[in-house]
Formats: C-alpha cells, sequence, structure tokens
C-alpha cells in the first residue's frame, strides 16, 4: 500500500479526497482559536465571555457525531460529508457578520457541529480499503486531516494580517467567512468526486438508523449507561456557562432538564431499533452477533488519547511558558510540536496495528506507552533540561496519537452494517473526554489552593497532577484492553465482514447471464 500512496486513481483517490475534506472541517472548526485575541479586542469581551464562544465551539459535537453517525449509515458518507461542508459555510457567515456577544455564541454553536465531519471519512475509507489495511488507511484519513487544527494556527493570522488594513475586524471577519466558503465548494467539488462503495459492492445499511442496534438484551442495557455520559458532559459543559455568568441559575435548571429529555428520547430510539429483540420476537445467530462490550472499551481507549490531546493543546503553551520562563512565541511554538506529530504519529499507529499482527495488542501497548508518558511528563519541572521536555513532549505525543490511529484501525471491524454510529459514539466519546479533563484542569488550582491564592507553586502542582490523572486513566484502559477487549473477526482479511459472500453471488449471477440472454439479472 505505501508504495501506491501517492496514487490518485480509485480508492487512493477517495483516500485522499477524503483525508482533504476531514482536513478543512477541522480548518473551520478551529478557525476561532488563532484570532480569538483579535475577536476579544474587537467586541470588548472580557476573559470570561471569550472563554464562553471557546466552550460553545465544542458544545453541539457529542451530539452532532451521533447524529451524524446515524445519517451516515442510512444515506452514505458522499452526501453526508458534502452537505456537512457545505453547511459550513453558514455559521462561519453568521459568525463573520456577528455584532454582538450574543449572536457570536449563537452561530459558534451551530459552527460546533462542522466538527462531528470526522466520524463520516471513516465508513468512506472502510469501504474502499480492505481489513489488512484498514489500520493504514484511517490512520493517514485521521492524522492528515487532523492536522487542519495546526492549518489553522499557522495560516490564519498571516491572512489575517494581510487583510487588517481593512480596520473595523475586517481581516478576523475574512477569515472566518473565507475558511466556511472553501468548505462549502469543496462540499460541492467532493459530492461529484467520489462514490460510497467501489464498483459492483453494496452499501450495508442497519434496517433503522435511529439508535444503534444490538444483538443481546443485556447490551442493551450496557448501550444505555454508556450514553449516560454523552448526555453528563453536555450538562457539566451547562453548568460552565453558567459560573461565567452567561446565564443565571433558573436557566441552568431548564438547560439539564431538556438533556434529561435528550437522554430519554435516544433511549427510545434504541428501543424502537431493538424492541422486537427485547421483546423476544427476534433472535440474531452467533455469526451475526457483536459484543457492545467491545464498543465501549474503544469508546475508553478515546477518551484517553484524543480526549486528553485535545486537553493538552489548550494547555501546553501556557505549560512551557510558566514552567521555563518562556516568551509566548517560543512556548507556542514548542506546543506546535504536538500537533505536528498527527503527520506521522496517526498513520504510524495504524501501520503498526496492520503489520503486528493484534490489533487488541497494539491498543493495549500503545496506550500503556502513553500512560507511562504522562507520568514522566508529570515529573518535568523547571530543573529539566529544555530539549530534554521537549523530546518527552514529541514522545508522549506520538504513543497518544497512535493511540487514535489504532483505535479506528478496530471500529470499522466492530459491525459493518452500523459502522457509522459506533465511530460516531466513539467519536463522541473523545469530546467527552476533553470537557472532562479540561473541567479538571480548570478546576485542578482551586483545589490545589483550598480556596487560597493561587501562587506559581500551586498552579506547577496542578500541572503535575494533571498529567498523572491522564496517565492512570491511561494505564486503566491499557489494562481493560489486554484482558477484555477481543480480536475483531477478520481483522487481517482480504475482505470485510459479508464481502466474500457478495462477491461469490455477483459471479454466479454474471456467470448465469452468460447462459440467459434475455436475462435482466
Amino acid at each position: 500500500m505505501l508504495g501506491k500512496m501517492w496514487s490518485l486513481n480509485g480508492r487512493y483517490k477517495i483516500l485522499h479526497l477524503t483525508w482533504f475534506a476531514f482536513f478543512l472541517s477541522f480548518v473551520v472548526w478551529f478557525n476561532l482559536a488563532p484570532l480569538a485575541t483579535q475577536v476579544k479586542e474587537d467586541f470588548g469581551l472580557e476573559v470570561g465571555q471569550i472563554r464562553t464562544i471557546a466552550i460553545c465551539n465544542v458544545a453541539l459535537t457529542v451530539p452532532a457525531r451521533i447524529i451524524i453517525g446515524m445519517l451516515l449509515d442510512k444515506f452514505g458518507p458522499r452526501k453526508t460529508y458534502s452537505i456537512l461542508l457545505m453547511y459550513a459555510a453558514i455559521p462561519c457567515l453568521a459568525f463573520a457578520l456577528a455584532q454582538n456577544f450574543s449572536q457570536l455564541v449563537i452561530s459558534r454553536l451551530a459552527l460546533s457541529i462542522v466538527g462531528a465531519g470526522f466520524v463520516i471519512g471513516i465508513r468512506m475509507v472502510a469501504e474502499w480499503f480492505p481489513p489488512k489495511e484498514i489500520g493504514l488507511a484511517e490512520g493517514i484519513y485521521g492524522g492528515w486531516g487532523n492536522f487542519g487544527s495546526a492549518a489553522s494556527a499557522f495560516t490564519l493570522p498571516t491572512i489575517g494580517a494581510f487583510f487588517a488594513f481593512g480596520g473595523g475586524g475586517l481581516n478576523w471577519r475574512i477569515c472566518i467567512a473565507g475558511t466556511g466558503i472553501i468548505a462549502a465548494l469543496y462540499g460541492i467539488f467532493y459530492y461529484f468526486n467520489v462514490q460510497d462503495t467501489p464498483p459492483g459492492k453494496v452499501y450495508r445499511k442497519p434496517k433503522s438508523a435511529r439508535g444503534l442496534e444490538v444483538t443481546t438484551v443485556k447490551d442493551f442495557w450496557f448501550l444505555m449507561l454508556m450514553n449516560l455520559p454523552l448526555s453528563g458532559i453536555l450538562m457539566v459543559l451547562a453548568w460552565r456557562l453558567k459560573k461565567v455568568g452567561f446565564y443565571d441559575g433558573n436557566t441552568l435548571y431548564i438547560v439539564w432538564a431538556a438533556l434529561i429529555g435528550l437522554y430519554l428520547f435516544q433511549a427510545y430510539n434504541c428501543w424502537t431499533v431493538n424492541k422486537d429483540l427485547l421483546s423476544g420476537k427476534k433472535r440474531y445467530t452467533p455469526d451475526d452477533r457483536y459484543t457492545f462490550s467491545q464498543v465501549a472499551i474503544l469508546e475508553l481507549t478515546y477518551v484517553v488519547n484524543f480526549g486528553s490531546e485535545l486537553a493538552v493543546v489548550s494547555m501546553l503553551p501556557g505549560f512551557f511558558e510558566g514552567t521555563f520562563s518562556l516568551s509566548k512565541a517560543a512556548a507556542g511554538a514548542i506546543a506546535a510540536s504536538y500537533a505536528f506529530m498527527n503527520l506521522m504519529s496517526r498513520p504510524g499507529g495504524g501501520l503498526i496495528s496492520d503489520k503486528l499482527g493484534s490489533r487488541k495488542n497494539t491498543m493495549a501497548v500503545l496506550t500503556f506507552c502513553m500512560g507511562i508518558g504522562y507520568l514522566m511528563m508529570s515529573t518535568v519541572s523547571s530543573n529539566w533540561w529544555l530539549p530534554g521536555a521537549v523530546l518527552l513532549t514529541m514522545a508522549c505525543s506520538f504513543f497518544v496519537q497512535a493511540g487514535e490511529g489504532s483505535t479506528f484501525a478496530i471500529v470499522p471491524l466492530i459491525k459493518r452494517r452500523v459502522t457509522g454510529q459506533i465511530a460516531g459514539n466513539v467519536g463522541a466519546y473523545g469530546n467527552v473526554g476533553a470537557v472532562a479533563y479540561l473541567t479538571i484542569f480548570s478546576l485542578l488550582p482551586e483545589w490545589i489552593a483550598g480556596g487560597g491564592e493561587v501562587t506559581p507553586g500551586v498552579i506547577s502542582q496542578a500541572n503535575s497532577s494533571f498529567f498523572q490523572i491522564m496517565g492512570i486513566a491511561s494505564l486503566i484502559v491499557a489494562f481493560l484492553c489486554w484482558f477484555i477487549l477481543k480480536e475483531p473477526k477478520g481483522s487481517f482479511s482480504e475482505f470485510h465482514e459479508g464481502e466474500e459472500e457478495e462477491t461469490t453471488l455477483e459471479v454466479q449471477s454474471k456467470e448465469m447471464g452468460d447462459f440467459l440472454p434475455d436475462s435482466n439479472v
């Protein structure tokens, strides 16, 4: 596969067009961070208000990834990705034309949906690449596409400075609007240049995409349990918005009630899809079953790898600046190395998963090494040699992002017809982890100081505790991978689940057609 990587034909064309779609969705999703200072100055916002807008940037990504997964399984990745990219222009233009804080918040909430684009390409790539190559292919898709966040950070400030002659905030407004327009144009291009499956291959769909289909009664109740954090983390987000004064306590209770209603609605949809199973009218054959515990463990792996990555990217510049007394520019450049590692780490994790011979063991080893890396980072202090701290950070980021690649080397192999929904659930848990980690990070200084003054010493201790929490969580999940996660069936075969049968039927049909000239087979 590596030798044909740069081909723009067949499945490689689909891979390159799809990772670039993901790249643009991340450029759009992360287009605020590098321009936040300008937005703050032009609107005269307080620190709490600009942080509120940043929170809104991820608020709806959790439910959006679930919904996008459902739409993906029903309509296919070609239509779903194209529509999402075209939709991106609407909130981008709304944000660029905003005249007050409320308009900024509302448009940013709408834009957070674009962050769900990742799950779409997971199934597109899985449809075009066989299981034996799925790790590297998904790794390239995720790693190169994820680099869109770094591309935003490096290019948008320069482009904004070029348009600064207009004054009145024209520079950042052009940047935000431009990213949305480019994404929309690419969405149109993508629609006319890709197909959901290779010629002759059937796109498998669930009978209903309203909720995730499970194959045992026990797994249904496990699904209900694992859906709780998806609504629970949104309740945490709502509480944080109240803490910064976006609304009062009464409004918070209304929002919480709405989120409880959202969970019950999701539970009802899952019951609707699985009611025949629950009533005993339907039984799955052993070959058609999958174990939901495998999905649950992958959700937890994505909490500790992608969730921690988003959290670390947010705090790393301040960590290096405070620990080593660096300038903001120098600290930012060092922290950027963490994101740059995506270009090789995520494909590397997928490639290791393809070559090691056991996707389960690959997942466990990478997660274990990630945990050790975070525990080592908890020891970094001003006494450390700076280049050594940078090398440790890059090594840790390799295992984090390689773990992400390993996670999605397994996701498409669990159950083919519900790959979109499984990818959506696993992806959503990455955002659950990010919000949980960032919430803990924001509260640690207050907890350690016991309500007293937050000194540099307290901040240093809080940083150390934060890395320790992520390290211990990673080691626990590594343990689960080793002893509970199972190797997917056909992990390294030439065909996905059900494809050999389809191919045989197609050949038989063609042979029958040769003997029946008037046949419509």
